[in-house]
């Protein structure tokens, strides 16, 4: 199974660009067709909210103590921008530990890695000088495009106020939406080449899955079209 499979695969997008839907998609594609259709084998996943939304609930548990809190204020901005990239670090410490635990990982299953980072705290290209050697040297790169003015509206359209810390139902507040997310340094990171980043003097393949048109949230067999194209066209490069 190993030779058809991804070994890793990033996937990088605005907040509410869509990542979490593929995810779901994907996860609820029977393993044969995923393989065959994505180059997805068994799925792991990695993704740094629950992380991130674990150090506000702890931080909150202090303030009931009287604690000061560790990771944010009382609105969860964070205390400090490195604390974006400690969250890089543990998603490749996460993998690290898979790979201690499972050392034929790859024969049979694909880590998916997804996180959104903007401008404001340092971009992609930040985050990706601290992603490890052995998750850079493995993955490919799917970024999600949509416009600023599309992120927003699908965050608002998201958000349960009743479930804040649901990886579906999630969202921000609009005024820190724009603040952290308006900008984003992808056009700049991919600007030297159309089928590779350089990332840690690596040569890293990408493709870019368009969801101007919101197929993520349709589904079907619209969203599984496009999938497949975009990632085969991932996968000629990849392999």
């Amino acid at each position: 199974m190993s030779k058809d499979i991804f070994k890793i695969l990033l996937l990088i997008a605005r907040p509410a660009a869509g990542k979490s839907e593929i995810l779901f998609h994907l996860r609820n594609t029977p393993l044969e067709e995923r393989i065959r259709r994505y180059h997805i084998g068994k799925m792991v996943e990695i993704d740094d909210f629950p992380m991130l939304w674990a150090w506000f609930e702890e931080d909150d548990i202090l303030s009931e103590m009287g604690y000061p809190r560790l990771h944010s204020d009382p609105d969860y901005n964070f205390l400090g921008k490195h604390l974006w990239n400690v969250l890089i670090r543990r998603i490749s410490l996460e993998y690290r530990k898979l790979r201690r635990d499972h050392p034929h990982l790859h024969q049979e299953h694909t880590v998916l890695i997804e996180f959104a980072r903007g401008k404001e705290h340092g971009g992609f290209r930040e985050a990706f000088r601290h992603l490890s050697d052995e998750i850079v040297e493995r993955m490919g790169v799917m970024y999600i495009n949509v416009s600023w003015e599309e992120s927003l509206r699908k965050n608002r359209a998201r958000f349960n106020p009743q479930r804040p810390d649901s990886i579906l139902e999630h969202g921000l507040p609009d005024e820190k939406m724009e603040k952290l997310y308006r900008y984003v340094d992808w056009e700049e990171t991919s600007a030297d080449d159309p089928h590779f980043l350089t990332i840690q003097g690596r040569r890293v393949p990408y493709v870019v899955f368009e969801n101007e048109d919101d197929v993520t949230t349709r589904g079907g067999e619209a969203l599984a079209a496009r999938l497949e194209e975009t990632l085969g066209r991932l996968w000629r490069i990849y392999s």
